[in-house]
Formats: structure tokens, C-alpha cells, sequence
């Protein structure tokens, strides 16, 4: 088991906003076991706060940008890449301004900050999401396509080409997260000459200069645009290097650019929410791709958990079984609806129910296309609950539980004869004053069949 991890203390990192050209005070802080990233507008009226969360992507133009209920934050990647890099799952952000401070266009001075900070384990299991099939996303319009394929952990790789001769084809490989700082958090953002001038012409990138991002020369570069460059940059003199990017920059790998085509990868993929074991393959990947994939990946993995169901192995002696259940519970056929009981604790009970086409119930309800009442799978559910709640006291013989309420019901699909049901029963609350309030869940055929709150009572019998 793998537990969950946070900064140990707080951290401030200062620095400019890529587009806004700000001054931005980012604090990191410790967050609670299940908080996952949380930035927070500390400069708004009432703080308010945007998860990581790849449904709130709202634009992926020059960076990932996140909008909830009007408040917007512009590329988060960067941050959220070392984040996970450092293997942290719990991280609240601060932020004065819509954009965390560009630094070197890079994540090494987040990575920086977090090891400063400290890192500690957290009492809880880390959420994992194992791949155990091939999940892709095509972008049509440009080609790019992202893959994720079963593998023993979490590794990228990232293939890049732009078509250019002055970038080329370039690969980069993330075989273990453990290696994220020496291999990946260096990598700087880039851009191509063509895209400064429009950004420039459009008045963004208004932080931006030659120690925040590559720039590859990739067309004729005249004398006019030169002079703007100077200007845009603040430099007296620019110049072209023989590898065709812009002076003043020397790059930390050849491979660079698909280096941090990798970092932006990690940090979009983030915003699923959920760490991933499984190998990511991207070809040509960008923001747009990236956050695309991560919606995909967000959506299958909340439908898996909603309909998983818990893993019993039915050949094993089970904890009660029909007779044990008849000393506890006063039903009697045809009305006794759990076979089985595999598990129980002090807050939770796991029950089973072989349903065969002799149930009495079948002869009435559509015997044509025989289905069992929902009423009885909650009453199925119920009957398992009273062996959590019976299991409280000493003399269980000596009581009876009662329906008090009801609540959140849904049937999800239908139960047919052949059919094994698992009951899973959790409390709400502790059991007081013996009123016991329960999360009730029947599994059937690998999926949800029906969901409810049950609240009942324990009473003496007389």
C-alpha cells in the first residue's frame, strides 16, 4: 500500500506571470489527505478555490487554463508536473494573481521548492487507477494522438515533430517518475519565432524573455523584427545561434523540446485527478490533446469506481454461513434473502444471495421475463444490515431491527435469476442509541444494481 503525500511545511516561491507580465507570490501548502491540488485566488473577495480538475479546462492557448464558477488561472501545467514528479498527491496553492510565476519556463524551481519544504507520508492509501487495457485519444485536425497501455508503473514518452528542419524530430522518455528532477524539470518551454511575433502583436507574453523560453528561429528573421525583439526583451543585441535558437540560451539537452513536450504531458495528466499506473505513448501531444486525454481518462476512471464491484472469493468458507444467519436473524423462508456472509467489521458487512429461478417471487413478478423487485433487493440489503447491527450486541437473538427510514434509492440494473448479488454495507455514522444509518450497495454482474441510505433501529424482542 502506497500511502499519500504532502509538503511538510509551507513555501513561497515570487516570480512574473508569462502572459500578464505580474509580479506573483505563489505560497504552497499542506493539504489534507484526499485534497489533491487546489489552487486558491487568494487576490478574489472570499478565496476562491479551483481544483485540478481537467473538466474545469476551459482553453488550451500557450498553456492549460482552468475556469470554475467565473474564476480562471492560466497554465497550471508547469506546477502541477513537478508536483507529481516530486510524487506528492495533496498540495493547496496560493496565488495573488490568474497565473503561477513563469520562472525559467521550466518546473525546476517548483521541484526546488517542494524539496525545501519537505515531504511527508500522509494516513491514508494513495487512489491508483492500474490501466488494464489501451485507451487512446485522436485529435483529427492536427494528427496528435495520446495513448495509455498496461505497464508496472507510471512511464511517458513523448515523440515531436513540428515539421521544421531547425527542430526536427526529437523523442524523450520518463521510464520512472523517480527520475522526473534529473531528467524532466530542467526542460524549458519553447516557441517558434512566427508564434513570438503574433503573441507580441497580440500584447502577451508580456513576461517573457530570453531566460524563460527557447526560442527556434524558423524562418528569416529580418532587421524590423529583430528591433521588436530587442525591444520585446530588453536586450541591446539579439542574434542567432548555429542551432537556429535565439542567443543568450544555451540548451540544457539536444533533446529539449520533447523533454518538456514530456513535463507538459505529466503536468496535464495531473488534472485527471488520479495517478496512473500504466505506460503513456503521445505523438505530437500540445495542451489541447493532453486535457482531452485527461477528460477521457477522468470519466472512465469515476464510471469503474462507481460500478467496481468488491473482489470475494466465493470458493472460500464464508465468515457466516445460512445457518449462522438463522441464529441472528428471525426471517424464515421465503422471506430470508442473504445466503452468505463474507465480511464484517465494526463499520462495515459484506453479504451474498444466490438468486435461482425457484424464488417464490418469480412466479408472480413477470413470469415471462421473471426480474426481482427492487423492493426485495432492499430488503435483501436491509437483512445484511441487520447482521451489522445485531452483531452489537451481546445476546443478538434477543432483537429485532426495524425500518426507520429510507433514502437516495436507485436501481441501476435489473437482477435475474442466475444472478449472485453482493451486498457491501457501510455506516454513515457510529451506531447510537441503536440507530444504525448505512450506505447500501448490491453489486450484480460486475456492475451497480441498486444504491440506498438505511437507517434502522434495534429493538428488544418480546
Amino acid at each position: 500500500m502506497v500511502k499519500q503525500k504532502t509538503i511538510a511545511q509551507e513555501v513561497t516561491i515570487n516570480g512574473v506571470g508569462l502572459h500578464t507580465g505580474q509580479q506573483v507570490v505563489m505560497t504552497l501548502k499542506p493539504a489534507p489527505v484526499n485534497n489533491g491540488f487546489t489552487f486558491v485566488r487568494v487576490d478574489l473577495p472570499g478565496n476562491p478555490v479551483i481544483e485540478a480538475d481537467a473538466n474545469y479546462v476551459v482553453s488550451t492557448e500557450r498553456g492549460t487554463n482552468l475556469e470554475h464558477k467565473g474564476v480562471q488561472l492560466h497554465t497550471t501545467e508547469h506546477v502541477l508536473a513537478a508536483f507529481v514528479g516530486c510524487d506528492l498527491d495533496n498540495v493547496i496553492i496560493e496565488l495573488n494573481a490568474s497565473e503561477p510565476p513563469i520562472m525559467d519556463g521550466s518546473s525546476k524551481f517548483f521541484v526546488q521548492a517542494v524539496e525545501k519544504a519537505g515531504i511527508v507520508e500522509q494516513d491514508a492509501e494513495r487512489n491508483e487507477y492500474i490501466v488494464k487495457e489501451v485507451i487512446s485519444y485522436v485529435d483529427e485536425r492536427t494528427g496528435s494522438e495520446i495513448i495509455v497501455m498496461p505497464a508496472d508503473e507510471y512511464q511517458i514518452t513523448t515523440m515531436v515533430d513540428f515539421g521544421t528542419k531547425v527542430l526536427g524530430t526529437q523523442n524523450a522518455t520518463l521510464k520512472n517518475m523517480s527520475d522526473f528532477k534529473k531528467d524532466i524539470s530542467e526542460a524549458r518551454t519553447f516557441s517558434f519565432l512566427h508564434e513570438i511575433e503574433t503573441l507580441l502583436a497580440h500584447g502577451l507574453i508580456k513576461g517573457g524573455d530570453l531566460n524563460n523560453a527557447i526560442v527556434y528561429v524558423d524562418k528569416e528573421i529580418s532587421d524590423e523584427t529583430l528591433q521588436r525583439l530587442k525591444v520585446a526583451f530588453g536586450k541591446d543585441d539579439i542574434a542567432v545561434k548555429p542551432n537556429g535558437v535565439l542567443d543568450n540560451l544555451t540548451l540544457h539537452y539536444p533533446n529539449e523540446a520533447a523533454r518538456h513536450k514530456l513535463l507538459d504531458v505529466v503536468g496535464d495528466l495531473a488534472l485527471i485527478g488520479t495517478r496512473i499506473r500504466g505506460k503513456v505513448i503521445a505523438n505530437k501531444p500540445g495542451h489541447f490533446v493532453n486535457t482531452q486525454f485527461a477528460k477521457k481518462m477522468s470519466k472512465i476512471i469515476k464510471a469503474e469506481r462507481r460500478n467496481q464491484v468488491p473482489v470475494f472469493d466465493l470458493t472460500k468458507e464464508p465468515l457466516m454461513d445460512i445457518t449462522k444467519i438463522m441464529a441472528m436473524l428471525p426471517h424464515r423462508f421465503p422471506m430470508l434473502l442473504v445466503d452468505r456472509i463474507l465480511e464484517l467489521s465494526d463499520s462495515h458487512v459484506v453479504g451474498m444471495k444466490n438468486v435461482t429461478m425457484n424464488e417464490e417471487f418469480f412466479q408472480g413478478h413477470f413470469p415471462g421475463a421473471p426480474v426481482m423487485p427492487g423492493v426485495l433487493i432492499i430488503e435483501a440489503m436491509a437483512q445484511t444490515g441487520g447482521i451489522l447491527a445485531l452483531s452489537t450486541v451481546p445476546d443478538p437473538e434477543n432483537y429485532l431491527t426495524y425500518f426507520m427510514k429510507i433514502d437516495n434509492v436507485r436501481f441501476k440494473q435489473q437482477v435475474l435469476p442466475g444472478d449472485t448479488l453482493i451486498f457491501k454495507l457501510d455506516l454513515i455514522t457510529p451506531i447510537r442509541r441503536g440507530i444504525c444509518h448505512m450506505q447500501a450497495v448490491a453489486y450484480a454482474n460486475g456492475k451497480i444494481a441498486t444504491e440506498a441510505e438505511l437507517m434502522a433501529q434495534i429493538v428488544k424482542a418480546k
